[in-house]
């Protein structure tokens, strides 16, 4: 894909028609915050080529979000795996970040094809359009993300993931899922959600099988992403001989990144985004 198909997928996925902002939904995966809030953090693209895209996967195209700094690259990768309120604004901004940082992120909506997650309104039509998502899809849309990434100035030679919430649980999945990856950072990612037909296997069933070292934030307080739960897939990791830390913030609740919801605690987050890129520097992903 070039930056002429770039530019169409900017019009084609405006981000008012799509919703950026989803101020109505709610949903348990995100821990009974009631409302949601203005962002405090907001990224410019001064220096950044960034906006949304259409990235073609195996059976359609799907929208995202993508930035990097401007110049030549190659630039290592960071695939940004969304929470359950789509590619928002925040996760818009979080690649902007990224970018900041001298990446080139890339946000894929994978639930675009069950639902259009920014009309939906309460905890039911959320989870009907991502409970539908199988594992096995989302892993390949990921990898058509880390693929459209490479070949538009991307360095696949340096790629990491990150995300948070459902997200985080996404990213020990695709952890142990792409022999690429040179790290994983993962925010207060749930550990026990129940398996299915098409989610068959949760984080501490794949845990010794990850194949990158894999960073865990979690929250003293998350009641959803239990510490303990990750301390416990983290152990039975590192049994297995892999890279595996668990920070834990005590007085820190579920999404306790999310700048947009008053379950933000700012000094947290700051410090998990310091220890974020530590750890990609630290194993390859700079």
């Amino acid at each position: 894909m070039n930056d002429d198909d770039v530019t169409s997928g900017l019009r084609d996925f405006p981000l008012a028609r799509r919703g950026l902002m989803m101020s109505s939904l709610m949903t348990g995966l995100t821990l009974a915050t009631t409302r949601v809030e203005a962002q405090v953090i907001h990224t410019d693209t001064e220096g950044l080529e960034a906006g949304e895209i259409k990235i073609p996967v195996a059976d359609t195209e799907l929208p995202a979000y993508f930035a990097r700094p401007q110049g030549s690259g190659p630039f290592p990768i960071v695939v940004v795996n969304e929470e359950v309120f789509g590619i928002n604004a925040y996760l818009a901004d979080v690649c902007r970040r990224l970018a900041k940082d001298g990446y080139l992120a890339v946000a894929i909506e994978i639930y675009a094809r069950y639902g259009d997650l920014s009309k939906a309104s309460d905890n039911a039509q959320v989870n009907a359009i991502i409970g539908k998502a199988p594992d096995a899809t989302v892993m390949s849309d990921l990898d058509y993300a880390a693929k459209w990434a490479a070949a538009n100035k991307g360095d696949a030679s340096r790629m990491g993931t990150t995300g948070f919430c459902l997200g985080g649980r996404t990213t020990w999945l695709f952890a142990a899922h792409n022999p690429n990856l040179k790290a994983a950072v993962a925010w207060y990612g749930p550990v026990n959600i129940p398996t299915s037909a098409i989610k068959p296997k949760g984080v501490m069933d794949i845990a010794d099988q990850i194949l990158c070292p894999l960073l865990g934030l979690y929250g003293g307080q998350d009641t959803l992403a239990k510490a303990a739960d990750a301390e416990a897939a983290a152990a039975k990791a590192k049994a297995a001989g892999k890279t595996v830390e668990i920070v834990v913030y005590p007085d820190a609740p579920h999404g306790f990144h999310a700048d947009y919801r008053p379950s933000y605690h700012a000094a947290d987050a700051a410090d998990g985004w310091k220890r974020m890129l530590e750890w990609f520097r630290k194993y390859g992903v700079a």
